[in-house]
């Protein structure tokens, strides 16, 4: 089973991108982030014809997040436990069922943060809060469990071509890393590191200063796997060379193959 996520930063501008990456990556599930539109405004009929069922969590002109499945969805639930009061579509979980049982699987858009310090660094690192109790939950289950998105984290220095340019930023501040480092401690892996230790794994880079011609990129998009789903994995990976389409996002897709069967 292949379980993809995809920043794409507005769905509408990027169809053509979206099917020609399907096509080609032929993703299972797919974890899409910031597709700034409502949920009618979707553009589910091109993406069922290619086989995925659908589900939305969408919000006018910002975030949203929405998730694709050649296989049907068995339960969808929308928004982060904890945030009463909380309109923004960051959050949407679903759970599917395989031949060698349920898979789990949660796109996401965690907080950008910035100004930090201020009111948006604060409702950040709330946010991490309420993602780890919802992780401490679901670790109970026990089952193969995909948290995958656009965490706006650099988790470590070996994430950014130049960490130096980072360090006042609230995707690289000390209390954003630890938190990331706190989900971590639950018992997840984090698929990309677990296949690579190399140092420009990077999944978004600027539209300004030319940072994707400098290779100046940071590593943002994340796959974290719970211990059933990393029994399975088998490789996992960057399609870097999407940045370099026509039209593309800031971000790149990113990818997890599981040994698991999903038909």
């Amino acid at each position: 089973m292949r379980i993809a996520t995809w920043n794409v930063n507005s769905v509408r501008q990027r169809m053509d991108n979206l099917q020609a990456w399907l096509t080609e990556r032929q993703p299972d599930i797919v974890c899409l982030q910031e597709i700034k539109c409502v949920d009618e405004a979707f553009p589910r009929e091109p993406l069922e014809a290619l086989g995925y069922n659908v589900a939305v969590h969408g919000q006018k002109t910002f975030n949203g997040v929405a998730l694709l499945s050649k296989l049907p969805f068995d339960e969808v639930k929308l928004g982060l436990h904890g945030g009463d009061g909380d309109v923004q579509a960051r959050f949407l979980e679903a759970l599917v069922s395989t031949k060698d049982g349920v898979v789990r699987v949660v796109s996401l858009y965690l907080p950008n943060g910035n100004p930090a310090p201020g009111n948006k660094y604060e409702y950040k690192l709330k946010w991490m809060d309420r993602l780890a109790n919802f992780l401490r939950e679901r670790l109970k289950l026990e089952e193969p469990l995909v948290l995958a998105g656009d965490f706006n984290v650099i988790p470590t220095p070996a994430d950014a071509r130049r960490p130096e340019a980072w360090v006042k930023d609230a995707l690289f501040l000390p209390p954003t890393r630890e938190k990331f480092r706190a989900l971590l401690n639950l018992g997840l892996t984090d698929a990309i590191r677990a296949v690579s230790d190399a140092s420009d794994l990077y999944t978004f880079w600027d539209y300004q200063a030319g940072a994707w011609a400098k290779d100046d990129g940071i590593r943002i998009d994340h796959l974290l796997l719970s211990p059933q789903a990393a029994d399975r994995l088998t490789g996992a990976g960057i399609d870097r060379h999407v940045r370099g389409w026509d039209k593309p996002s800031d971000h790149v897709p990113v990818f997890v193959d599981l040994d698991i069967a999903g038909r």
